[in-house]
């Protein structure tokens, strides 16, 4: 009986999350910058602007993805599902977006892709308390996050070393002195 009661209890409380998570929705990069932008706080902005996430989508404008886009028998990988999944925030959860939000397709792979949605951590109050922050839908992004689109159906996908990458975007708030 106790089983039972224990079993109804993680059964609940795991429903509980899931619906609290599908709350969370996306906001865009720019709210982000809001607060990310300056050198106090690190510049993160910035640097996510001028790395390869912030240029994802616009890579399927190249001509390197065009001839492997030939080659998977996709005529226009900037509109083939199968490539902006991982190569926009936007395609993959525009169903999840903040009705003020101004995430656009061309945006594509911003802070919500490794981050999760800011709606619910957005505020500096709460960004001040990491744990408080990872309950309203913060996320710290691990290899497996990055694996989601770094793997083997990446039709250009070579060797992905996660700390080499992680090296490569880095973007840690300043500590304080």
């Amino acid at each position: 009986m106790l089983y039972k009661l224990l079993m109804v209890i993680i059964l609940f409380t795991g429903v509980s999350l899931v619906q609290a998570q599908s709350d969370f929705k996306y906001i865009g990069a720019n709210k982000c910058k809001t607060c990310h932008k300056k050198p106090k706080t690190g510049e993160q902005f910035k640097i996510w602007k001028e790395g390869p996430h912030a240029d994802a989508y616009n890579m399927l404008s190249s001509e390197k993805a065009l001839k492997v886009a030939k080659e998977k028998g996709i005529a226009d990988p900037s509109k083939a599902e199968e490539c902006l999944k991982c190569h926009s925030t936007y395609f993959k959860h525009k169903d999840q977006l903040d009705k003020k939000t101004k995430l656009t397709l061309e945006e594509g792979v911003s802070c919500e892709s490794c981050h999760g949605p800011g709606s619910a951590y957005k505020k500096k109050k709460i960004m001040k308390d990491q744990k408080l922050a990872i309950s309203k839908g913060l996320i710290i992004p691990d290899e497996k996050t990055c694996q989601k689109c770094h793997n083997e159906n990446s039709p250009t996908m070579k060797e992905f070393d996660f700390e080499k990458a992680k090296d490569k975007i880095k973007h840690p708030r300043p500590k304080k002195k």
